[in-house]
């Protein structure tokens, strides 16, 4: 089974201004002549992780990070002023503009999917190849699943924790009872909102469970980002049109992609992969019999680096006959 290559220190660190509030936090490392690829956080909100270079092989690729408007060590820290998807995917345009980078590889999951196909949608033209995992659509069936009813039933236990901060006569809307409390002035409230909003999804991310994932998750600085940001989002649709991205998969016809989703996911239902797939057939599904919805689970990591590998010798092979 194959595992993350081993840590891999920055070669390079940018804080990029996008707008006149939002600086963003970008890193390269690995191969400076390598083939482009830029690895796109979930959420929105969670913030990137040093093990998010270790998907790539550095002798092979120049490995792009990024921390999303609000997240991880990008400034104003969970901001939510001027964040939106169009906001994002216009990020990412600027991003690719300032390293000089003509297009690239794309590789996200959860959030990290939705954001890389609205972008690849966007600029096909930009895109060389998609690698996406743990599928998510923000079709509104998939918001009502995880934060209202569906994914309850399958975690009761971990359900009771995430409503608790809830009265009972608000519980029919959980994401806007969230969100009032994530945007109010009250801090002692809106931090246990967050950490109870962000340990709800860390306890559901894996098959088995796993405390790592679930501290990461539950750190407080994550947490606040990932709870504020995520029910701006969700309470805003995504800011994007009904079924946004299936409608449009025509325009990824020529580029070349691998979806990676655990059977087990209960953030990210499997039919959120199997619809995109019905829509993309060109895109190849690889569903992962043992697994949930982290990107850390082993057999995950395993189908992720197999399609990182597989997607540079297809490019890099296509290029050395195009020279």
């Amino acid at each position: 089974m194959l595992t993350l290559f081993p840590e891999i220190r920055t070669r390079a660190t940018h804080h990029l201004a996008v707008d006149d509030l939002h600086r963003l936090y970008v890193e390269e490392s690995g191969n400076p002549d390598g083939l482009p690829v830029l690895f796109i956080h979930g959420g929105p909100g969670a913030g990137s992780s040093p093990n998010d270079r270790r998907f790539f092989d550095p002798d092979r690729y120049r490995i792009v990070v990024f921390d999303q408007r609000g997240a991880g060590r990008s400034t104003p820290h969970a901001e939510l002023t001027g964040n939106t998807t169009p906001n994002l995917i216009e990020d990412i345009e600027k991003i690719r503009s300032h390293l000089g980078i003509e297009n690239w590889v794309l590789f996200g999951g959860s959030w990290g999917s939705t954001l890389a196909l609205l972008y690849a949608q966007a600029y096909p033209e930009r895109v060389l190849g998609l690698i996406l995992r743990g599928i998510f659509l923000c079709r509104q069936e998939d918001l009502a699943w995880f934060y209202q009813a569906g994914a309850d039933r399958i975690f009761p236990d971990y359900w009771e924790d995430f409503v608790a901060p809830i009265p009972p006569h608000e519980r029919t809307d959980m994401m806007e009872a969230y969100y009032d409390r994530l945007t109010g002035s009250n801090e002692l409230a809106m931090m246990s909102a967050a950490k109870a909003w962000s340990t709800w999804e860390g306890r559901c991310a894996t098959l088995r469970p796993n405390p790592d994932v679930v501290h990461h998750f539950a750190d407080p600085h994550r947490a606040l980002s990932l709870a504020r940001i995520e029910a701006h989002y969700f309470v805003h649709h995504a800011f994007m049109e009904t079924n946004q991205i299936l409608l449009n998969t025509h325009k990824l016809s020529t580029i070349p992609g691998v979806i990676v989703h655990g059977r087990y996911d209960i953030v990210c239902p499997l039919d959120n992969a199997f619809a995109l797939h019905a829509a993309w057939p060109d895109a190849e599904l690889n569903i992962i019999r043992d697994a949930g919805h982290s990107s850390q689970e082993p057999s995950i990591v395993d189908a992720l680096i197999k399609a990182t590998e597989d997607m540079a010798d297809r490019l890099l092979n296509e290029s050395d006959l195009q020279g």
